[in-house]
């Protein structure tokens, strides 16, 4: 069972839907005891992440316990964002500290509109597991003015451009994180969820 935890943030019905499209047993919740009994764990979330943050405090340890433990966890949007250890938004905000970094503004001197919406490319770091099947990289969907600066050797990063490099994605062992909206990029989102489902499955043997 993977859980899609509710925090009261985001997008959770067109990520459900998109996981019970690909036959997924999904259970959404924010019940720590639920939390705990998954095999794998999703953290949605769209908006500002300081704000996002507020909302998922009460369960941040339970959250964070799991991921320490090993249980697969995927950061999708604000969900990814709240992977580093602090956000820029509104404010400086700690989030939940798996992946050394931080989440600060896309420069809006760059010529380029902000928020960074739409299709763009994303290029794979080598053997990231959430993107096997999918090449060296793809195009997915986004809809974003902050972005990730990640400073943990222990993490792979895809990229892609806008100006300035972004962290599309990331891998951490058994942490996972999207940048971009798997459930709103057609058949190469629909691969990754797939991905990370078959981790969940493999991680619980």
């Amino acid at each position: 069972m993977l859980v899609i935890i509710d925090y009261g943030v985001g997008n959770v019905r067109s990520v459900t839907n998109a996981f019970r499209y690909i036959g997924s047993d999904i259970t959404v919740s924010c019940d720590p005891a639920v939390i705990a009994a998954a095999d794998g764990l999703i953290l949605p979330g769209v908006g500002a992440s300081g704000y996002a943050m507020e909302k998922v405090l009460p369960i941040a340890s339970v959250i964070t316990k799991q991921a320490l433990a090993g249980k697969p966890l995927l950061g999708i949007c604000v969900g990814f964002q709240l992977l580093f250890e602090e956000s820029h938004e509104m404010g400086t905000h700690k989030c939940l500290g798996l992946i050394k970094g931080k989440v600060v503004p896309i420069p809006t001197d760059l010529g380029l509109t902000i928020p960074h919406m739409g299709w763009n490319y994303v290029k794979f770091a080598d053997r990231m597991r959430l993107f096997d099947g999918l090449g060296d990289g793809r195009h997915f969907a986004f809809a974003n003015s902050f972005h990730a600066e990640v400073n943990d050797s222990d993490t792979k990063v895809a990229s892609a451009e806008y100006g300035i490099s972004i962290a599309a994605g990331v891998e951490k062992g058994n942490i996972f994180g999207c940048q971009f909206h798997p459930e709103k990029s057609a058949a190469d989102g629909l691969q990754v969820l797939k991905n990370f489902v078959r981790i969940c499955r493999e991680e619980s043997k």
